[in-house]
């Protein structure tokens, strides 16, 4: 069943797609295989959960076209090089940098809830709450605009 909002935007199958976008993300860091072989492997599984697979491929593919100035952005907010940062954690921060550097068309409080709530599913115990203060943190510098705009509507 689908949920689609005014603009067209299944929320539900954009959440899928972040979600397999991470382990998309997780499994080319690990492998270091490119890009387009790590997406044929996980495109046939995104159809059968419904998920958007072109914002899908957008994240994973804009990670890698991105990932150096990703990872330079990040690094003022990390406390380790991005490198040293839980793998799973690590393609969460890639995704949701990515996200809010180069999709201002998706809200940063929707970018960090949705990556919180990845790495929560599949990360480590206390993973999410890193994300969730680098996020906060970076969220504030590169949508400070949108960060400081006032509540309500």
């Amino acid at each position: 069943m689908s949920r689609r909002r005014a603009d067209g935007i299944d929320p539900v199958a954009r959440t899928r797609a972040r979600r397999r976008a991470l382990q998309a993300v997780y499994a080319w860091q690990l492998s270091g295989a490119p890009v387009r072989e790590v997406l044929a492997q996980f495109a046939h599984e995104q159809a059968r959960e419904h998920a958007d697979l072109a914002y899908f491929e957008d994240l994973v593919i804009g990670v890698d076209a991105h990932r150096k100035d990703i990872d330079a952005a990040l690094l003022p907010f990390l406390d380790r090089s991005v490198e040293e940062v839980d793998p799973i954690e690590r393609a969460g921060l890639r995704i949701a940098a990515y996200e809010l550097r180069h999709r201002p068309d998706v809200p940063y409080r929707v970018v960090i809830n949705e990556a919180i709530e990845s790495v929560k599913k599949f990360g480590t115990e206390h993973g999410h709450t890193y994300v969730n203060g680098v996020l906060d943190h970076a969220a504030a510098e590169w949508r400070a605009v949108e960060v400081n705009a006032p509540r309500g509507g």
